[in-house]
């Protein structure tokens, strides 16, 4: 099993700047991180991400969006849901640079726009459309794509595990697949660890977040037994952990962070891994 921690604690964009910070969570313990790629504008800036990590001894995962109108797979528009496939492979050429493994997010809507119904099965079918037409590039460079599901607040598509499942049979490309957010399945499911027994296998990726998004194991999500039903079930991918702080004021906003969760980062990574070491020793 590999551990991970998502930068977007720190950043929507990595730079030079958050070098120091990677090499801290390496110093931790961590197998890899996971940078967002928000603005695929730059392939050799990646370039240099994955130089870096590669020199720093550590792996790489990638998580994205799609960021408005103009990039929307589920737009009625064509010439949008062109824009989208044309965003999300500007996307897969930046982290096939960085060398990462898994692309993860919730890149099917623009988040947080809602059109007040249930989804359609014309906005399954568009977006769909869109993903085939990506899951190739993904493939060809060694990306694995794991779509997630997120609670009904965020976005109205995709909201359990079982959508996501059938969203991923719908697309039917092998590099297509889901990923479990333990935060997510907290709101979502009737019971978050029967989801995962129903979704194992298309599962390819796994957030560990806790219920209010601070430092795993400090909520009330089962996190420990999530971990166990993983190890049980043979899963042997990377459990990343994902938490949101005050830090970058418009991710705040849209993450519904109002409030500290934790004393500090280091506190987050530092807690956060022996809790994860732990649960995987007693699995």
């Amino acid at each position: 099993m590999k551990i991970g921690f998502n930068l977007l604690l720190w950043t929507g964009h990595v730079t030079e700047n958050d070098f120091a910070v990677i090499e801290k969570l390496k110093a931790a313990g961590y197998d890899g991180v996971e940078i967002p790629i928000f603005d695929p504008s730059d392939p050799s800036h990646f370039a240099r991400i994955g130089r870096f990590l590669k020199d720093t001894g550590l792996k790489c995962t990638a998580v994205t969006v799609c960021p408005d109108e103009e990039r929307n797979p589920i737009s009625p528009v064509a010439v949008n849901r062109q824009g989208a496939i044309d965003h999300l492979k500007r996307v897969v050429d930046c982290g096939a640079e960085a060398g990462i493994e898994v692309l993860c997010g919730p890149y099917y809507q623009v988040l947080g726009n809602f059109t007040g119904a249930y989804p359609t099965e014309d906005e399954l079918a568009r977006a769909a459309e869109v993903h085939r037409a990506v899951a190739e590039v993904g493939a060809q460079a060694g990306i694995t794509f794991a779509i997630e599901s997120l609670n009904r607040f965020e976005s109205h598509l995709l909201n359990t595990m079982e959508q996501a499942k059938s969203y991923v049979e719908r697309v039917g490309h092998p590099s297509f697949g889901t990923m479990y957010d333990t935060f997510h399945a907290n709101i979502e499911e009737k019971s978050p660890l029967g989801a995962i027994d129903e979704a194992i296998g298309v599962i390819r990726h796994v957030h560990i977040s806790e219920n209010d998004r601070g430092t795993p194991g400090t909520g009330h999500c089962p996190i420990t037994e999530t971990i166990t039903k993983f190890v049980g079930h043979g899963y042997d991918n990377w459990l990343t952990i994902e938490a949101f702080g005050g830090a970058l004021p418009e991710l705040a906003a849209a993450t519904r962070v109002w409030r500290d969760f934790f004393p500090s980062p280091e506190y987050v990574y530092s807690e956060g891994i022996k809790y994860i070491k732990a649960a995987l020793a007693g699995a």
